[in-house]
């Protein structure tokens, strides 16, 4: 077997890369951005490597690539999925792997206590794969911050060119990271940016999409042809901000990204469907009785006189993006508004409900990416989108 250092011509979506004792940690956030961050949530989200994956050449028939993962256990909650590697070959599915070893971080839900157990890093093997040239592409686990060690292959491996593809740039919460897909690429960003033809940057950054001002700087930064932001359901079950907030805010955000970006296409994406908070504030809570039968579900804490109030529901977020869009497109051609219950509402609801009252499960991610697809980019952008990838 041929040994190859991973290193930054191998890798596609990520932000930034980070030297460390075993090898590259990819970041979806700069580091001058983590340190303004300072928060557990969004560290952890962002080190996670949704919409990161190895792309190179090889007529190799055996890879293997060596890692070491972090995992997370919460106790007192329902073991979270191992984190999964996606192999493609010139665009077909041809594996699926998980990796043993690395850190274990066991977190208290009830006290916040956290426990680290470090052990050795661990690969993904993949066989019988055709011993011909092929464009391989490994998506990393969307849900374990992944440190990459080395690649060790049976065939010699190159740095595949440049895609081609036009560059699309994503930032939403949880749901655009990817919480409860079957795997990296069938989060929605993933199965929507293959349908058409895009090459992905995914900053949905779980718990964190907040308007925060250093990932709108990020964003504006970054090269995208194309950028989508997914604003609302972190803002509303964190109970972050009142509605006299809320509009500048969005206002703040839009205007950073067109420092950068002055023309291009960019689309203002509300909430999905989630019923306990289209009517109902934040904070957002685990359900305990849903805990105490092994299940993970959530609820909303909040009281919905307290709209009269200024306190943010998903219906009241959807109104006032509207209007923001609305008023914004008279001078701003390429800015253009997505209602989210487009993607999921309330007859998507009635037949693949959200298993824990907050996340879609991994069939909707398809559904979500397809319906992103195929009605969000027609109007998106002007660049005819090239034929499914995959």
């Amino acid at each position: 077997m041929i040994t190859t250092p991973v290193t930054a011509d191998l890798i596609r979506g990520a932000v930034e890369l980070e030297q460390t004792t075993h090898g590259l940690l990819p970041h979806r956030l700069p580091a001058w951005a983590r340190a303004q961050g300072n928060d557990p949530q969004l560290a952890t989200a962002e080190a996670q490597p949704s919409g990161v994956r190895l792309v190179f050449r090889t007529k190799a028939a055996v890879i293997e690539l060596v890692t070491a993962p972090t995992k997370l256990v919460y106790r007192g909650a329902p073991p979270r999925p191992e984190g999964v590697y996606d192999l493609y070959a010139d665009g077909v599915p041809a594996g699926m792997q998980t990796v043993t070893g690395g850190t274990t971080i066991t977190i208290d839900l009830a006290t916040g206590a956290a426990e680290a157990e470090h052990g050795e890093p661990g690969r993904a093997r993949f066989e019988g794969l055709s011993p011909t040239l092929k464009t391989v592409e490994i998506w990393l686990p969307h849900n374990e911050k992944t440190e990459l060690i080395e690649l060790r292959t049976d065939e010699p491996i190159e740095p595949a060119p440049a895609s081609g593809r036009p560059r699309w740039l994503h930032h939403g919460s949880s749901i655009s990271h990817g919480s409860n897909a079957d795997s990296p690429s069938t989060t929605w960003p993933a199965v929507a940016a293959a349908r058409a033809g895009f090459d992905l940057t995914n900053l949905g950054l779980s718990g964190s999409a907040l308007l925060d001002p250093f990932t709108a700087r990020t964003m504006r930064d970054l090269p995208a042809d194309l950028i989508s932001v997914k604003i609302g359901i972190n803002i509303v079950n964190a109970d972050l901000m009142r509605l006299r907030a809320f509009g500048p805010a969005v206002h703040g955000f839009l205007d950073t990204l067109r420092e950068g970006h002055p023309s291009t296409p960019l689309l203002v994406v509300s909430p999905i469907l989630c019923p306990i908070h289209e009517e109902t504030p934040g904070p957002g809570a685990f359900d305990q009785a849903a805990l105490a039968e092994g299940r993970l579900g959530f609820i909303a804490t909040g009281d919905p006189a307290e709209r009269a109030a200024g306190k943010l529901t998903l219906t009241v977020i959807r109104d006032e993006l509207t209007r923001i869009v609305t008023e914004r497109a008279k001078t701003d051609p390429n800015l253009s508004y997505l209602d989210g219950r487009e993607l999921y509402g309330q007859a998507d609801f009635a037949v693949r409900p959200l298993p824990d009252q907050l996340h879609p499960d991994a069939a909707t991610h398809r559904v979500m990416g397809e319906r992103f697809a195929d009605r969000a980019f027609p109007q998106f952008s002007p660049i005819a989108p090239a034929q499914d990838a995959r």
